[in-house]
């Protein structure tokens, strides 16, 4: 497929996806209190990368949420 028919077959669940994350947001400006929580920053960095020049989006957001590799991981789940 070439871009136009990816964007065409794309652009439906694209925007409801970005509907959806505008909701949200307004929804929690609307809102008493503010939101004191670090993930935020995450959310707005992940925003940022959508919204900039990056070549893969997906892996930058990916790692963005993503924890470090740790080589023990395993000794976490050993009974």
């Amino acid at each position: 497929m070439n871009s136009n028919q990816i964007f065409n077959r794309e652009f439906l669940e694209i925007r409801a996806k970005i509907l959806q994350i505008a909701a949200s947001l307004d929804r929690m400006d609307r809102a008493e209190g503010a939101v004191d929580d670090p993930r935020q920053d995450l959310i707005q960095k992940g925003l940022d990368i959508l919204a900039g020049d990056h070549t893969d989006r997906a892996v930058a957001v990916q790692l963005l949420f993503s924890n470090e590799y740790d080589e023990s991981w395993r000794n976490q789940y050993e009974v």
